[in-house]
């Protein structure tokens, strides 16, 4: 499948997250993100090097400025369980606009055609790192990697798009 692009409306698909009352949910990525201005950013690994320490980080600092320019929601998705994703959100303690779900089967990232084979590192199957800023489900920017890199998919690449 080829990669989701700008123009592309996202498809429709499940994840989870655990909501406000700490409680696991599944949702639905429409039901989640329509009608609303989103950037949803997606890490090949929680608990990575690039993506603890640059990647997440990055959309922390710039979260205020972000929601400054209209961004209503700031996700970031990985292929990891729920309970890793969870567990690694709360390794950012400043962190207050970043909400972390989960796809740990992987069945939405081959929908966005984003899988990225890092079995040679002993990770299998991941998402490849990727920024999006979506407006009512249609994709307006898609920074994409093209491995594990962390080179156009950063906070300040997007609101330079902004």
């Amino acid at each position: 499948m080829a990669p989701i692009a700008v123009g592309n409306v996202l498809p429709d698909g499940k994840i989870f997250l655990f909501d406000e009352k700490d409680q696991l949910q599944t949702v639905s990525v429409h039901s989640l993100l329509a009608g609303k201005k989103v950037i949803l950013f997606g890490v090949p690994g929680a608990f990575t090097s690039a993506c603890s320490l640059q990647h997440v980080p990055s959309f922390i600092e710039k979260a205020d400025q972000l929601k400054a320019k209209g961004i209503n929601e700031i996700i970031c998705y990985g292929m990891n369980d729920p309970y890793v994703m969870k567990a690694w959100g709360k390794t950012f303690p400043e962190n207050k606009h970043v909400k972390f779900v989960s796809d740990g089967s992987g069945e939405y990232t081959k929908l966005l055609g984003l899988e990225l084979d890092l079995k040679d590192k002993g990770l299998g199957i991941r998402t490849r790192r990727f920024a999006m800023l979506l407006d009512n489900l249609k994709v307006t920017v898609a920074n994409i990697e093209s491995g594990g890199e962390f080179t156009v998919s950063s906070a300040e690449d997007i609101l330079k798009a902004l």
